[in-house]
């Protein structure tokens, strides 16, 4: 896993090359919506494009992570289906009512089963490299998802050079990332981890609360500014020492939310063992999303270091899978 993230730049070029490549057809309908389906680590990146775009896009964009679509979805609707090794049990389900629904179709995956979807009806796919764990392949499905959005004229493509100019970043802050990574870790060590961010990057506080939680095999939770400031806050009431904060914050969020940030922190601070501010690096939203997740996935790894297990292993998910394939409807 720790070769995997550091290769993440190389990664991210690779994407860029397969999705210059990609074969796809245009719809024959307006699309007028936007679905997209995948679970875990193939489903993340659709959080992620979403909220990277919602300034950009005229149309909705929804994520399912579960067995069913949405009624609304029709011919008029643009459905990406994720999935990394095209076997998840979910988004075969969602992809089969899909089917039904004469939308508008495009599988990003390895392989599997979705890949035989997409050949027996036509759809248009994406095959990305496989074998290896879906979380450490983001950067694959990511990608993708942004040159689907711009073939069907939904974006522009000011997202090439966006991409491209992350590779730099993380190149060039490499060393620096992986240096303050470990002394973050260091802060999460024995604790349990609560991840805060504004609403914009909610998508980052999830990714990296599942990074915490496949890599580092801890339980963690994550809120947003403003929507904890109506709840959560509120439980901030006593000292816990097993408790360390970390603050994904970005210099350009809304000035009422930083504000509301350094309040959190005033509060905070007295009853967690360490509360800690973590800023961005880039010029573009891309290039800070880009900037956190590499750094967090860092975190998680250190973290699974430091804890002395194995961050690709995943055997409980795996019996998961066995006992539901095991059953019969």
């Amino acid at each position: 896993m720790k070769s995997l993230i550091q290769n993440f730049s190389n990664q991210l070029s690779e994407a860029i090359i397969i999705g210059e490549s990609a074969k796809l057809t245009q719809s024959v309908h307006k699309i007028s919506n936007i679905l997209i389906c995948g679970m875990g680590g193939s489903g993340i990146s659709g959080n992620i494009l979403n909220e990277l775009v919602n300034t950009e896009v005229n149309v909705p964009i929804n994520i399912c992570k579960g067995y069913f679509i949405p009624n609304y979805v029709c011919e008029n609707t643009l459905v990406i289906i994720s999935s990394y090794s095209g076997n998840t049990e979910e988004t075969i389900n969602c992809i089969n009512m899909v089917i039904q629904k004469n939308a508008k179709v495009v599988c990003i995956t390895s392989g599997g089963i979705i890949e035989r979807i997409a050949i027996e009806n036509n759809f248009d796919y994406i095959l990305i490299p496989g074998n290896m764990p879906p979380r450490s392949c983001l950067g694959y499905s990511l990608i993708q998802m942004f040159y689907i959005l711009y073939f069907h004229k939904i974006i522009d493509d000011s997202f090439k050079n966006d991409f491209k100019n992350s590779i730099n970043l993380l190149e060039h802050e490499n060393s620096s990332i992986k240096a303050d990574a470990e002394e973050l870790a260091k802060l999460l060590f024995k604790k349990t981890p609560i991840i805060y961010t504004t609403t914009n990057n909610e998508a980052l506080a999830i990714r990296f609360r599942q990074q915490l939680n496949e890599n580092s095999k801890v339980l963690c939770w994550h809120n947003t500014i403003p929507e904890m400031n109506h709840n959560e806050l509120v439980g901030w009431t006593s000292k816990n020492e097993s408790i360390a904060v970390l603050i994904l914050l970005d210099e350009t969020d809304y000035k009422r939310n930083k504000i509301r940030a350094g309040l959190n922190l005033e509060v905070i601070k007295k009853y967690a063992s360490s509360v800690n501010v973590i800023y961005s690096k880039g010029e573009t939203a891309i290039e800070k999303a880009i900037y956190f997740i590499t750094l967090c996935d860092w975190i998680s790894i250190f973290l699974a270091e430091m804890r002395e297990i194995d961050p690709v292993e995943v055997d409980v998910i795996n019996e998961l899978k066995n006992s539901l394939a095991n059953l019969i409807d």
